[in-house]
């Protein structure tokens, strides 16, 4: 049977050694995150960038390594088989490829600011493949490659940019509001006229079915009318001169005479 006071040496042996253990031993290494575009598009004869970004939970230091490869997608192309490596940045230093890719490659990118993008000047039919941005930053040592698929093409292939798109978007609609206004000033002028020429016509209408004023020989005839009785009316008073001593061409005395007007009432 073990003593006791043996069991009390472990004890106290060896849980201070786990203790250390535990604070000191190096911990699994976090994986690094590598972004880049999945595809571009670039004119023959053009610059064309590749962009790489990463995320680590490391601090960037000087043994940050950052690695770009290149594999042709045209199969008798001398790079088609496997990737090939046409970048290589360490310790703050630049190390170029191969030569078909030596003078045409340039780094772009920040390490500080975990950008690893390079340039390809001029762009070529025969960079058209896959190429692959790895970064290492100790101890992130672990992650997946980022691809991507570059396309050089013809100036007639390439797409309309984004920004081309956007300014004539915004140049249409400048044009419809502008119309739009137009329209909607000219239709509020048309309502304009017809509202006064509108109220020009009821005015008159007003005025033509308002009563007339009555012609003084009118009012005049109708005074006569109400101060007169009522009865047969008086006809034109004639004045002639008669002769009451029998001779036919003297006339001694004027006496009206007064011819009845046989005119209805």
């Amino acid at each position: 049977m073990e003593p006791r006071w043996l069991k009390n040496v472990c004890r106290r042996v060896l849980w201070p050694g786990y203790l250390l253990f535990v604070v000191f031993a190096p911990g699994p290494a976090s994986a690094i995150d590598i972004h880049t575009d999945s595809e571009v598009t670039v004119q023959n004869g053009t610059t064309g960038i590749l962009r790489c970004t990463f995320k680590s939970s490391e601090v960037v230091t000087k043994d940050t390594t950052v690695t770009w490869s290149f594999q042709s997608n045209q199969p008798d192309h001398q790079y088609s088989k496997a990737p090939y490596v046409i970048y290589y940045f360490s310790n703050g230093k630049e190390y170029p490829g191969t030569d078909e890719f030596k003078e045409r490659v340039q780094f772009i990118g920040d390490i500080n600011k975990k950008d690893a993008s390079i340039q390809l000047s001029p762009a070529q039919f025969s960079d058209n493949g896959t190429f692959f941005c790895d970064v290492k930053n100790p101890p992130d040592v672990t992650g997946t490659q980022a691809r991507t698929e570059l396309r050089v093409v013809l100036k007639e292939s390439m797409p309309q940019s984004n920004t081309k798109i956007i300014i004539g978007a915004v140049c249409g609609a400048l044009i419809l509001l502008i119309f739009i206004a137009v329209a909607a000033c000219f239709a509020i002028r048309v309502l304009h006229n017809r509202h006064d020429y509108e109220g020009c016509t009821t005015l008159e209408g007003v005025s033509s079915d308002a009563p007339r004023p009555i012609k003084k020989v009118e009012s005049s005839r109708e005074g006569s009318r109400c101060t007169s009785p009522s009865g047969p009316l008086q006809g034109p008073v004639i004045y002639v001169q008669l002769d009451h001593s029998g001779s036919k061409n003297s006339f001694h005395k004027m006496e009206p005479v007064v011819y009845a007007d046989i005119r209805k009432n």
